[in-house]
């Protein structure tokens, strides 16, 4: 039996995402629904659409199609000859059936979203050498507040300078603030950003790290592309990663971009924007 598991942000953008694998149509598929999605709070406890698509038994319904709609076949003679041959029936079904699906067209990457938390300048880049320690900030009062309110056993450290200002929160509750994947803690980075450049005319630019998570996930997903693209290569199929941030996506195809063999390229809409590896 064919079928696909796909993620969306919600149901519909789930099954869209198994029709394009399957390249069928949605008459012609079962979907059922094995998770609901839900929007959560400024993206933390947030969660993906999951559903299971099944590809219906086609054979009989076109047997049925054919019985009740036989071709006439019309003789032609030939005008050299005088013999008459039978024209064959052309294909209209099959026509129709192509024509009913279509590849929808890939945007382009678009550019850094509030919606993507600021997630796209918060890893690759070494931090700036001129840093000094500070003990008293907007960004601080901030995050210990938060911390303190959630409960959280850890501690709140900072650096900064003209431009930007480093946070490191370490402790023994320091997973409560990365979340999954680091959705919390670009959730949290993204409300000091606002904290931060609200009365200043001056924007700051604002990193929020916890336990060095962030070089943590560069090198996970730089490991991640590696390992896809010789699946990539072994069975000849194209792979579709999970929606990932802007930044996220542009490390798997930095990765890959001197790969010969291998091409990438992004697909979806913000959030759920996804990164495809496929064969060149």
């Amino acid at each position: 039996m064919n079928y696909a598991e796909k993620w969306g942000k919600d149901v519909d953008e789930a099954v869209r995402l198994a029709l394009i694998d399957l390249k069928l149509t949605i008459d012609q598929v079962e979907v059922i629904v094995l998770e609901e999605s839900s929007k959560g709070f400024f993206g933390i406890g947030s969660k993906l659409a999951k559903v299971k698509v099944i590809q219906k038994d086609i054979e009989k319904p076109a047997e049925k199609i054919k019985q009740k709609e036989p071709v006439k076949e019309t003789p032609i003679v030939d005008s050299k000859n005088g013999s008459a041959y039978k024209e064959q029936p052309k294909k209209e079904f099959a026509k129709k059936e192509k024509k009913e699906f279509k590849e929808p067209k890939e945007s382009k990457e678009p550019k850094s979203s509030s919606r993507n938390f600021e997630s796209l300048e918060s890893m690759k880049a070494e931090r700036p050498e001129d840093l000094v320690p500070v003990t008293e900030s907007p960004a601080l009062d901030f995050l210990k507040e938060v911390t303190e309110k959630m409960g959280l056993n850890v501690t709140v450290t900072a650096e900064e300078n003209e431009n930007s200002i480093y946070i490191d929160i370490n402790g023994k509750d320091s997973g409560t603030v990365i979340g999954k994947r680091g959705q919390t803690l670009d959730a949290i980075q993204y409300l000091t950003r606002l904290v931060v450049n609200k009365d200043d005319e001056k924007y700051k630019r604002v990193v929020v790290d916890a336990e060095n998570y962030r070089a943590k996930r560069e090198k996970t997903l730089e490991q991640l592309a590696g390992r896809l693209a010789e699946k990539v290569v072994r069975t000849r199929k194209s792979v579709r990663l999970e929606p990932m941030n802007p930044y996220e996506r542009k490390i798997i195809h930095a990765t890959l971009q001197s790969n010969p063999k291998i091409t990438t390229r992004s697909e979806g809409e913000e959030p759920y924007r996804r990164v495809i590896i496929e064969m060149k």
